[in-house]
């Protein structure tokens, strides 16, 4: 994981808020599924908030990309906001 990579996490209500700070890479990618699978339960929506990001290293986005459209699956709807959304983001409508 890069060295300054954070996820911070906020509940409101029936969403989850996840602000992402630092550099993203292929490590980040895999703190970020796990925080969503262990945090997402019971929430109705995911924010992944992209602003505070300072770099997004190359990576393959494969593996991340497939698990974030799996955990879609259930009973919460995962939404990239900011401008390095559609960099990360698996599909383009998951941006906010």
């Amino acid at each position: 994981m890069a060295a300054n990579f954070r996820i911070s996490v906020h509940r409101s209500s029936d969403s989850l808020h996840l602000k992402l700070m630092g550099d993203f890479d292929g490590s980040s990618a895999c703190e970020l599924i796990n925080v969503v699978k262990k945090s997402a339960n019971g929430n109705c929506r995911v924010f992944i908030h992209t602003n505070c990001l300072k770099s997004i290293h190359p990576f393959d986005g494969v593996t991340f990309r497939q698990n974030l459209s799996e955990m879609k699956r259930r009973s919460f709807h995962i939404l990239f906001t900011g401008e390095h959304a559609s960099e990360i983001a698996p599909e383009k409508n998951s941006c906010l």
